[in-house]
């Protein structure tokens, strides 16, 4: 049998599988010690994925975008947020394992997938909703995480304060935090008009490029060093959430709210994607479920090899 590397989803996945692969050899080869990996994060998450998220933002202008498939995309994104919180506990580690679940790599794997399968027009799309995605997610992911630390904080130490004081702080917190910011701060200049000019653009562009094969590196290198005995059970349980229940609502509601042909496409193939390596960086931030959520990454990675196909080939089929 003939394996077409040039398929859409093959030549969109193997790489990221194989930068995996890549950090998982050099993390059983020691050629990373275990005490740099949490200094790895750090640069990834507080320079490279600031100026990802800086540059992808300055050049949005909100009115030349269709916010309707977008928004029908996050409110599936919201509900199985919401609903996986309640399955897993509802407390901060809850709020890791919920964000995995509706956390797709739009970019890495994304951005190449759907331009070869739907071509400028479905980047469009899709662009759109990356110019969201980490602002709407991420950000919601952070307030109700630093809510949930606040609580349980409280319940520690035996300290009451009023609840406006802990909502306030958790605002402050999810807001003054490595990811809303910059995406904040980005979307904002974009509407003054300036532009970027080559002198910071370009070092912008080269640490933003670096962002999606070095986390991944990082995800293969942390992999090498989790006991994945343990977490293969519910890595597997995040994973088959991410691509498959996440699209197949995601294909149901939008037809059900009258989405459509390409907008309904690629909106339900972002949804099958694999989860993002921000979910990773998330959870080593707050030092919760990192082991699970590191082996969540790779694992979905290859179920969406399946998933991904899956959707791409039911998708036409239906009526329009």
């Amino acid at each position: 049998m003939h394996l077409d590397l040039d398929h859409p989803v093959l030549s969109s996945l193997l790489p990221v599988v194989f930068l995996i692969f890549i950090g998982f050899v050099a993390g059983k080869a020691k050629l990373v010690r275990g005490e740099s990996v949490r200094d790895l994060s750090n640069l990834v998450f507080l320079v490279l994925t600031q100026a990802l998220l800086f540059r992808t933002m300055s050049s949005v202008h909100i009115e030349q975008l269709d916010f309707k498939p977008v928004a029908q995309y996050f409110l599936v994104a919201g509900a199985l947020f919401v609903a996986m919180l309640w399955v897993y506990g509802g407390n901060s580690r809850a709020s890791v394992l919920a964000l995995a679940s509706i956390f797709s790599n739009t970019l890495m794997i994304g951005v190449p997938l759907v331009g070869l399968a739907y071509g400028q027009e479905g980047q469009v799309l899709l662009f759109t909703l990356i110019s969201l995605h980490a602002l709407v997610l991420l950000s919601a992911a952070t307030l109700v995480l630093e809510l949930q630390v606040a609580h349980e904080h409280a319940a520690l130490s035996g300290e009451r304060r009023p609840i406006w004081r802990t909502v306030a702080s958790a605002i402050r917190n999810a807001i003054i935090h490595p990811v809303p910011l910059p995406i904040l701060v980005g979307l904002l200049y974009a509407q003054t008009g300036w532009g970027l000019h080559p002198v910071v653009e370009r070092p912008l562009a080269l640490l933003g490029s670096a962002f999606g094969p070095v986390a991944l590196v990082l995800v293969g290198i942390t992999l090498a060093l989790t006991s994945l005995g343990q977490q293969l059970s519910l890595a597997f349980r995040l994973s088959l959430v991410k691509t498959v229940v996440h699209p197949v609502l995601m294909g149901s509601v939008g037809w059900w709210l009258g989405l459509r042909g390409l907008h309904l496409a690629v909106m339900t193939v972002a949804a099958a994607l694999p989860i993002g390596a921000n979910v990773f960086l998330f959870s080593q931030r707050y030092r919760k479920e990192e082991d699970a959520v590191t082996a969540g990454v790779a694992v979905s990675t290859a179920m969406a090899l399946v998933s991904v196909s899956v959707v791409m080939a039911v998708l036409p089929l239906l009526p329009v």
